[in-house]
């Protein structure tokens, strides 16, 4: 029994600061520090969601290559079931290379690997049994899985009683946004999209229109993350901005990610949306304070101390 699994794309993250300019062609130029971390949107929020105490199986696809190896490691040292992460021979595992500049802010390089072979086939229905939420991890980045069936987990999650959320990240090849997700709508309890996709869903540039679009045609909560601005929540009764915590940023990597674990635990604890909006803002402002997607993530009782505090 788990209390959420979280399905998408998994990635081996290699960070470097401060990087601020990009040396020509045959240059060299020097950074002061690199890291290796895990990474992709399922493996974040699962991490995220286990340090706060909750029960995570990650559904995925890896290589069968060194970084898969660290990706499977690194995700049962943070008690996280990976027992259904697939294992491919014919691909490399999906892999970033973060260049984060002196102000705390990122600029990606990334090939897609497993995850771009990630489908149906790789799924075992039954494994999705017994949880509570279903997470949805990386929209836009599973070429196999987007679109329709996507849709068919959803609709087969909720059949049996779970809970469904969906988080997107931001491919700048997609065409046509609004036709890769608009089969999954009608079948999401909680929409986590950030502002810069929901605009390129949507083709509003003001949250609360992207919201309102959003809800012409899904039914359940809409949250969209704001980066430093916070979070603009949508639900029947509310419409509301939950202001972020003002904290000293590092690296804003994982934030997103971050913000949804938060989000999702409230949920577990049977919380109403404005205080797991707020609780995603908290768990966020501890993740940009550290380099890497997870590595500031504090325990359930830090972060419900700091919820208190402030």
């Amino acid at each position: 029994m788990f209390d959420v699994v979280c399905l998408g794309i998994l990635v081996a993250d290699v960070m470097g600061k401060p990087i601020d300019t990009v040396p020509e062609e045959d240059k060299l130029a020097l950074f002061d520090r690199m890291e290796i971390h895990i990474g992709g949107c399922a493996a974040n929020t699962a991490i995220a969601l286990s340090r706060l105490g909750a029960k995570v199986k990650v559904v995925g696809k890896v290589g069968a290559d060194p970084f898969g190896d660290f990706i499977i490691d690194t995700l049962g040292e943070h008690r996280v079931d990976a027992s259904a992460v697939a294992r491919d021979r014919t691909v490399s595992t999906a892999f970033t290379f973060a260049m984060i500049s002196s102000r705390g802010r990122r600029r990606f390089l990334h090939t897609m690997g497993a995850d771009a072979t990630f489908g149906l086939e790789d799924i075992d229905i039954e494994k999705l049994r017994g949880a509570r939420i279903l997470h949805i991890a990386g929209t836009y980045l599973m070429p196999r899985l987007d679109g329709t069936p996507t849709m068919e987990l959803l609709r087969e999650a909720q059949k049996v009683g779970l809970k469904t959320s969906l988080d997107t990240a931001y491919n700048d090849q997609i065409k046509d946004w609004r036709q890769i997700i608009a089969p999954c709508l009608p079948h999401i309890d909680y929409f986590l999209p950030s502002v810069e996709e929901a605009e390129k869903i949507t083709g509003q540039t003001a949250p609360q229109k992207m919201a309102k679009s959003l809800a012409e045609s899904c039914p359940g909560t809409i949250a969209i993350k704001l980066g430093s601005k916070g979070a603009f929540l949508k639900t029947e009764r509310i419409e509301k901005l939950i202001s972020p915590y003002q904290v000293k940023v590092v690296d804003t990597s994982g934030a997103g990610d971050s913000f949804v674990a938060g989000f999702l635990r409230g949920l577990l604890e049977g919380w109403d949306e404005v205080r797991c909006a707020k609780l995603g803002n908290a768990v966020a402002s501890f993740c940009i304070q550290s380099i890497g997607c997870t590595t500031g993530v504090r325990s359930w009782q830090e972060t419900l101390r700091f919820l208190e505090d402030n």
